[in-house]
């Protein structure tokens, strides 16, 4: 059984559901509308979120793709009720609970490089920090 060759990966991010054919794909060299299909029947159920996708090309413009969990950012942006992030760490842009902070990680487990919960708690309240978004109770 031979193997496909790789062309090329590319990471890359859209709206759940929302995978249009555009320069970015162009890019790729795979076919637009067929993968902008499948990602969308495969993130029908996360609408409104930003999906990560890693997609691989191969030699005869087939590929695969692999889907992200949301970026901790956006999630901390919704958990804390704000549209924009504070540019400067010391101005609080908004706050979450602990609890808040515990559903977020459990959700990004996979894709992060920790053990346990406890370690992907300070994972993502790293980034809120580096937001300026306040975790009520943490640290």
């Amino acid at each position: 059984m031979s193997k496909k060759k790789v062309t090329k990966v590319c990471k890359l991010q859209f709206q759940a559901g929302g995978a249009r054919p555009g320069p970015a794909l162009a890019s790729a060299g795979i076919n637009m509308p067929q993968f902008c299909t499948a990602f969308n029947d495969a993130t029908k159920d996360r609408k409104g979120d930003i999906v990560p996708v890693i997609i691989t090309a191969y030699e005869d413009k087939s590929f695969e793709f692999v889907l992200k969990t949301t970026p901790a950012a956006n999630l901390l942006k919704k958990a804390a009720g704000i549209s924009t992030a504070s540019g400067d760490q010391k101005q609080i842009a908004g706050t979450i609970t602990v609890d808040q902070l515990k559903e977020i990680a459990e959700y990004k487990m996979p894709d992060l490089n920790a053990n346990d919960i406890d370690a992907a708690m300070r994972i993502v309240a790293g980034t809120a920090r580096n937001m300026g978004i306040k975790i009520e109770g943490f640290e």
